[in-house]
């Protein structure tokens, strides 16, 4: 658990973030961000989950700085926790966009946010107002990508994650229900498929006919497989009732279902879809919240993949 001293500063510095920040700088700042994601998942609709994901690899490292945009040799996004990470360009459009309207008053760690959760509602998510006033981070390093869960970890490591965070469990299992919707590659589950923890057998933790199905689908690493393989485009609680039909795909989801400290929690958000629906913006608005810089704690980029010249 982080000290006290650290928690304290988390909540002091989103307490200065605001829901009318832009109201005279920028007015139509949240109306472009939505035009551009509807534009843009309307051409794919994987970019509305892709978008969503972008902002988890963001807070978690470094807080909601908008770190894991930038683009150098030694960065973030340069790391292979980084690989399959995608929206950049979307990111990038909006902020040219916003550059024209509103020359260097809004930050890209403010847009990251908005567009998560623009994405969250066109994927038929909650709609929550998003308070702003973040600042872009100076500092990415490649090396502290590799705190970020990746599918394989155990629950402690992730409770202790979100912890350090200023995030609870019940965040940890909300913000995980984010696999309603989306897709993986099948190289983050061929182990639990074929060759588990070494044994050259399947997880045992797997529903029979769901290892058959994945067995089909994931021949290849480089193949793609569905989060919820139940309802994969649809957003709702399904994913928790797959976890208690052993049907979580990544070893993360499942471990959920079976770990004393979570498993309530997955028990309540499967018997309760509002729950879930509720609960989602409550969690997301925690998440960007983490750690995130104000006034002169960083700068606002005039282009997102890099710092200002100064």
């Amino acid at each position: 658990m982080a000290p006290a001293a650290a928690q304290g500063t988390l909540e002091d510095s989103a307490e200065e973030l605001s829901f009318g920040y832009y109201a005279r700088s920028c007015p139509n700042m949240e109306a472009i961000v939505h035009k551009k994601m509807k534009d843009w998942t309307a051409r794919d609709s994987t970019l509305g989950p892709a978008i969503i994901r972008l902002h988890f690899h963001d807070c978690i490292v470094r807080g909601c700085d908008a770190s894991i945009l930038l683009k150098h040799g030694r960065s973030e996004r340069m790391a292979k926790e980084s690989e399959t990470l995608r929206g950049f360009d979307v990111i990038d459009d909006i902020k040219l966009e916003l550059e024209k309207k509103c020359p260097k008053i809004v930050s890209c760690a403010d847009i990251l946010t908005a567009a998560a959760r623009e994405a969250t509602v066109k994927i038929g998510g909650p709609f929550w107002e998003v308070p702003f006033g973040r600042k872009d981070g100076r500092v990415s390093l490649v090396s502290e990508a590799a705190s970020v869960p990746m599918g394989h970890e155990n629950v402690t490591y992730l409770i202790e994650l979100f912890q350090s965070k200023g995030l609870s469990l019940l965040d940890l299992v909300v913000l995980s229900g984010a696999h309603t919707i989306g897709r993986s590659t099948c190289g983050s589950i061929q182990d639990r498929v074929y060759n588990f923890k070494g044994t050259r057998k399947p997880d045992p933790s797997i529903d029979t006919h769901y290892l058959n199905f994945l067995k089909r689908k994931c021949r290849w690493a480089s193949e793609y497989v569905e989060l919820d393989g139940t309802t994969p485009t649809k957003f709702d609680s399904v994913y928790y009732k797959n976890l208690e039909k052993k049907m979580g795909l990544l070893s993360t989801d499942q471990l959920l279902n079976s770990d004393s400290r979570t498993s309530p929690i997955v028990s309540a958000l499967a018997a309760q879809p509002m729950l879930f629906y509720q609960q989602f913006s409550v969690s997301m608005t925690n998440l960007g919240n983490v750690q995130v810089l104000t006034g002169d704690e960083g700068e606002i980029r005039t282009k997102c993949s890099s710092l200002n010249r100064h």
